[in-house]
C-alpha cells in the first residue's frame, strides 16, 4: 500500500458513511432515496452531509446541456454542479460546496497536476491507488465533523466510467470497521406484463456489484407499487441479504413524500441499527416532525403559473419547479406549473399566457427561444400578470423595456446580438478578456443591496440579501438613467450592477440578476417566488369578490 505522503490521504477522517449506488438504468431515483435517507437520520437528531459522484469527465456540470443532464445547479461557493446536489440542499436543508461534489474530470485533473509538480517523486502513477485514494480523500474530507456522510455513485453498476468509484469503495469497506459503513443498492422492479413483480433484473444488477467486490447490505426496489411480501424474499435469497434489509420505493404523487414512504418501511430504523447509531439517536416521540407536518398540509386552492422556457424538460428547471411548490406549500396551495415553449411565443402567439395566473420567465443561455422570453415579458407587463424574470428573464425585461417603452427599436444583449446598436445588457467588464468557458462567470453568493420602501425590500424583509449567481452579461450602466427615468426601477444593486428590477405601477413585475431559486427550501421558500404567489392570490381574490369591477 502506499504511504499517506505519496498519495495525500487520511483514512480516519470521517464517522460513519452509506454509500448509495443502482442498477439496471438510470434515472431510478438514487438521489432522492439517498436524501430522503438523510432526512430521516437529521430528524433522527444526526448531523448529516452528502456527497455525489459523477463519473463523467468534465469537471464540473457548468457546460453541460441541460437537455442532457438537466439543470445546472450552483452552490454557495460558486460550484456548478449536478441537480440532485440541489436535492441534497432541499431534503437536508444545509448549504454543500464544491468539495461535495466528486468528478472524474477534477479527480484526474488534480493527480495530473501532482505528477507534473513532482509530487510522487517519480513512481509510476496509477488508477490504484492514486485515483483510488483520490476519490477516498474528497469522500473523507467532505465527511469530516459529521456524524454520516451520504456518498451517491452516479450512473449504474457496470459502467466502464465508473470502475474506479467502485474499487475505491471496495477499498474503503477494508479501511473501516463493519458498523462504520453501509452499501445501500437501488435497483428496478418492474412489472410483467401479466402484472407480476420481476426480480431478474435486481439478481443480475447485484451480482454485477458482487463481481466487482461489493455486496450489498439494504436494497433498494424501485417500483410502482410496494414490493409484495415474496417478492422481497425472493430478492433476499437470491442476493443474499436479510429480508428484512430489503425495502420498497414505490411511485408518489410528491418526491417530499418519499421519506414518509421508506420511514414507514422502517428504513432508518434499519440503518440506525446497522451502522450502531441507535443509542445516539433521538426516541421517537423526541424526533423532528415538521417535515411530515409541512408536506402533508392540506391546501385551499391551486394556481396556475407558466413557465416560459426553451427546454422542453422539467429536470432542466427543477429548481424552479421546486421554488414554486415551496411558496405554494407557505401559501397553502397547489401549484400547476404550466410549461410553455418560449420559441412558440416568438411571434407574439401569446394565447398559452391568457388563463395562467402568473407567469416566470428563467434564465438560460443562447438565441433560441429568446424572442419568445421577450414576448412574455411584455405581455405580462401590458396585462398586469403577476410576473418574475430570473437571470436571462431579468435581462429580457430590461430589453423589452428599452424596446417598447424607450423606443429603442433594436436594443438587445450583446450576448444574443453582438452589433446591436442599443446593447442594454452588456458584459461583464472582467469577462472582456476570458477565454474558458467553464466556472469563469460571475458565480456563487453575493450580497445584494436593496433600496428601502420597495417591492424588494419588502418581500425580503430587509435592505439587503445574499443569492446566488451564474452569469457572464449584465445591464448596461449607460442606459441605466434612461431606464429609470422612463419608470423601470432598478431596486437591488451591488455598487453600479443592477440585481433587481420592479414596476411601482404594476401588481408584481419582479426580476432578479441572480437565482434565488437555488436557495429555496421546503419550509423556508424563496422570498421572490412568495412574493409572487401572495400576489397571484391576492389578484383570484379580488376578482372573485367584484369580477365586474375588475373587468371594466
Amino acid at each position: 500500500m502506499p504511504t499517506e505522503s505519496e498519495t495525500n490521504y487520511d483514512p480516519e477522517l470521517g464517522r460513519k458513511f452509506i454509500f448509495v449506488t443502482g442498477g439496471v438504468m438510470s434515472g431510478l431515483g438514487k438521489g432522492i432515496t439517498a436524501a430522503s435517507t438523510g432526512r430521516l437520520l437529521a430528524n433522527a437528531g444526526f448531523d448529516v452531509t452528502a456527497v455525489k459522484i459523477d463519473p463523467y469527465l468534465n469537471v464540473d456540470a457548468g457546460t453541460m446541456n441541460p437537455y442532457q443532464h438537466g439543470e445546472v445547479y450552483v452552490l454557495k461557493d460558486g460550484g456548478e454542479v449536478d441537480l440532485d446536489l440541489g436535492n441534497y440542499e432541499r431534503f437536508l436543508d444545509i448549504d454543500m460546496t464544491f468539495d461535495h461534489n466528486v468528478t472524474t474530470g477534477k479527480v484526474y485533473q488534480h493527480v495530473i497536476e501532482k505528477e507534473r509538480a513532482g509530487d510522487y517523486l517519480g513512481k509510476t502513477v496509477q488508477i490504484i491507488p492514486h485515483i483510488t485514494d483520490d476519490i477516498k480523500r474528497r469522500i473523507r474530507e467532505a465527511a469530516e465533523g459529521h456524524d454520516v456522510c451520504i456518498v451517491e455513485v452516479g450512473g449504474t453498476v457496470g459502467d466502464i466510467e465508473g470502475m474506479p468509484y467502485l474499487e475505491a469503495l471496495r477499498q474503503f469497506a477494508h479501511e473501516q470497521d463493519d458498523e462504520d459503513i453501509l452499501f445501500t443498492h437501488v435497483t428496478l422492479v418492474p412489472y410483467s406484463k401479466n402484472g407480476e413483480q420481476k426480480t431478474k433484473p435486481t439478481q443480475h444488477s447485484v451480482k454485477e456489484l458482487r463481481s466487482i467486490g461489493l455486496q450489498p447490505d439494504i436494497l433498494v426496489g424501485r417500483c410502482e407499487d410496494k414490493l409484495h411480501p415474496d417478492v422481497k424474499e425472493k430478492i433476499a435469497l437470491f442476493c443474499d441479504v436479510p429480508t428484512d434489509a430489503v425495502f420498497s420505493n414505490p411511485d408518489v404523487e410528491d418526491i417530499y413524500h418519499v421519506p414518509l414512504m421508506v420511514e414507514e418501511e422502517g428504513l432508518d430504523e434499519y440503518v440506525m441499527e446497522r451502522l450502531d447509531l441507535k443509542a445516539e439517536a433521538l426516541p421517537e416521540a423526541e424526533r423532528d416532525n415538521r417535515w411530515r407536518e409541512l408536506v402533508t398540509r392540506e391546501t385551499t386552492g391551486e394556481v396556475e403559473i407558466a413557465l416560459v422556457g426553451k427546454y422542453g424538460l422539467e429536470d432542466a428547471y427543477i429548481s424552479i419547479h421546486e421554488s414554486l411548490k415551496h411558496a405554494g406549500l407557505e401559501a397553502g396551495v397547489d401549484v400547476n406549473t404550466t410549461w410553455v415553449h418560449s420559441e412558440d411565443l416568438a411571434d407574439g402567439h401569446d394565447g398559452e399566457l391568457a388563463d395562467v395566473d402568473g407567469v416566470v420567465v428563467p434564465g438560460g443561455f443562447g438565441s433560441r427561444g429568446i424572442q419568445g422570453k421577450i414576448e412574455a415579458c411584455r405581455y405580462a407587463r401590458e396585462n398586469d400578470l403577476p410576473w418574475l424574470g430570473l437571470c436571462l428573464g431579468f435581462q429580457m425585461a430590461v430589453v423589452e423595456y428599452a424596446r417598447n417603452v424607450l423606443e429603442l427599436e433594436d436594443a438587445h444583449s450583446a450576448e444574443i446580438e453582438e452589433d446591436t446598436p442599443h446593447p442594454v445588457i452588456d458584459l461583464l467588464p472582467e469577462q472582456y478578456d476570458m477565454e474558458d468557458m467553464g466556472g469563469t462567470m460571475r458565480l456563487g453568493a453575493h450580497e445584494t443591496d436593496i433600496d428601502p420602501g420597495t417591492i424588494a425590500n419588502e418581500i425580503y424583509g430587509d435592505t439587503s440579501c445574499t443569492e446566488r449567481h451564474r452569469h457572464r452579461y449584465e445591464v448596461n450602466p449607460e442606459y441605466i438613467d434612461d431606464l429609470e427615468e422612463a419608470g423601470l426601477v432598478f431596486s437591488g444593486h451591488t455598487n453600479n450592477r443592477m440585481e433587481i428590477l420592479e414596476l411601482s405601477d404594476h401588481p408584481y413585475y419582479v426580476g432578479t440578476q441572480f437565482h434565488p431559486e437555488f436557495r429555496s427550501r421546503p419550509g423556508r421558500a424563496s422570498p421572490p417566488f412568495v412574493g409572487l404567489l401572495e400576489t397571484v392570490l391576492e389578484e383570484t381574490d379580488t376578482e372573485a369578490a367584484d369580477p365586474e369591477e375588475v373587468e371594466a
